[in-house]
């Protein structure tokens, strides 16, 4: 129906880097519907969403709070890792995207002797070091926990050069 091809094209539009194209939407209902009709319940679904369509990710968060901590390459690829490694585990799903990226933003900074947390930090993240401290602990377990296996992935990526081998360093867990 209309509203299943007006979802993809809304969703194709956000997500894709080269989205079909309307005739070809048309072509593929069989020309049920016009590219009028179509563009005209596009619009009427991003109306009633208010146009929100997304919602904030972690990594959102975790780029606003680097920039914030005026972060180094290795602070952000560290960051970057411990984050990653957060996306697979059902245990920290209860934390919020902005509390998981807090977290990785202070133990990647503990981790490269900076202070933990910052004046500047408190104000973009609206988090003070106590909020987050039982987070990065959560975090911390949970990475332990979790064999390498599981996150092999993750392992091999910021293994690399390019990330700056951060999977190699000892990430410090005495919070």
């Amino acid at each position: 129906n209309i509203y299943q091809v007006t979802a993809l094209l809304i969703a194709s539009k956000y997500e894709e880097i080269y989205p079909p194209e309307l005739r070809d939407l048309v072509y593929i209902c069989d020309r049920a519907y016009s590219r009028d009709e179509i563009l005209g319940m596009e619009e009427t679904v991003l109306k009633t969403l208010e146009y929100q369509i997304t919602i904030p990710s972690a990594h959102a968060f975790l780029v606003r709070y680097l920039k914030a901590a005026h972060a180094d390459k290795r602070i952000v690829q560290l960051s970057c890792y411990i984050l990653d490694g957060t996306l697979q585990s059902y245990a920290l799903l209860h934390y919020l995207p902005s509390q998981l990226a807090a977290a990785a933003v202070l133990i990647a900074r503990r981790c490269v002797g900076r202070n933990s947390w910052s004046p500047t930090l408190l104000r973009y993240a609206q988090y003070c070091e106590e909020d987050i401290l039982p987070v990065a602990r959560a975090v911390l377990a949970e990475k332990s926990s979790v064999s390498t296996e599981e996150l092999r992935a993750v392992n091999k990526k910021y293994s690399s050069s390019r990330y700056g081998e951060v999977a190699r360093m000892e990430i410090l867990s005495d919070f």
